[in-house]
């Protein structure tokens, strides 16, 4: 199973890649495919993150409750 930082370090690689212009066609075009699958693979890794995450909140009378994280506010 491949982790969010080993698919983030393989993109910057293929980004790299793609950027020198070294390439044959059909090469960076291979590449830019494998570059959109790890894009959505590490897409739904963070949304499954999201999902998970919990903001700690102290109230006024000292007690820690939690509530979800919400990207929306």
């Amino acid at each position: 199973m491949k982790s969010f930082e080993n698919s983030m370090t393989e993109l910057r690689e293929i980004i790299d890649k793609l950027q020198s212009g070294n390439l044959p066609l059909e090469d960076s075009l291979k590449l830019f495919q494998e570059g959109t699958k790890l894009i959505a693979y590490s897409h739904k890794k963070l949304d499954e993150i999201q999902k998970k995450v919990k903001i700690l909140i102290e109230e006024k009378d000292g007690e820690i409750t939690t509530q979800n994280f919400d990207t929306e506010e």
